[in-house]
């Protein structure tokens, strides 16, 4: 398995646009405000560890199947991705909850696992790992993957706020889905061309 700089570029950009309108970023803004931002910011990516591995392994095993079939399922599950993308209502903005403070580690770092473990359970970012892990290869999947989720955790522990007021939610989902759609229309070529 080579290590495709530009796989995992591509996994990366894609997983990062994905995650920014998602509502683990506003549910790691959320817990940042009340516990320990370093704790929730390593429950939360051992969560996104777990989860890219179970997609990075669910997209090997799409691997093995032909490549005409892989192509057209890849290209359905980026148009699914746009559209849910393009659709989105910025419902997960609140992040509101109690007010309960949490300070000791493991507490901090077991609340974090598990808002990120059971919330990203068929998630779109769970889905576009899977499906660029049958196209690109699972490693240069697995790093871009990773990276991105854990960096979209880190953005909103750190500059979650700043954000939130300066770049409204719509344009971050519109940007992904215009290139989930032209990722969709890309592979659907590639499987009719290739």
């Amino acid at each position: 398995m080579t290590l495709d700089p530009l796989a995992i570029l591509t996994a990366f950009g894609l997983i990062f646009l994905a995650e920014l309108p998602d509502k683990t970023m506003f549910a790691s803004l959320a817990m940042g405000t009340r516990m320990r931002p370093l704790y929730v910011w390593f429950g939360t990516s051992t969560a996104f560890v777990v989860h890219v591995a179970l997609a990075v392994g669910a997209g090997s095993l799409i691997s093995l199947l032909p490549s005409m079939a892989v192509k057209l399922v890849s290209a359905a599950l980026f148009a699914f991705g746009a559209v849910v993308l393009l659709r989105g209502g910025g419902d997960d903005e609140d992040g509101e909850g109690g007010a309960k403070t949490v300070t000791g580690f493991w507490p901090v770092y077991t609340t974090a696992f598990m808002a990120v473990f059971i919330s990203e359970w068929g998630d779109l970012t769970q889905i576009t790992t899977a499906n660029l892990a049958a196209t690109n290869g699972w490693l240069p999947t697995a790093i871009g993957s990773a990276a991105a989720l854990m960096s979209v955790s880190a953005l909103a522990l750190l500059a979650g706020r700043f954000i939130a007021k300066r770049v409204p939610l719509k344009t971050v989902q519109r940007i992904g889905g215009i290139c989930m759609t032209g990722l969709a229309i890309w592979t659907l070529v590639e499987a009719f061309t290739g």
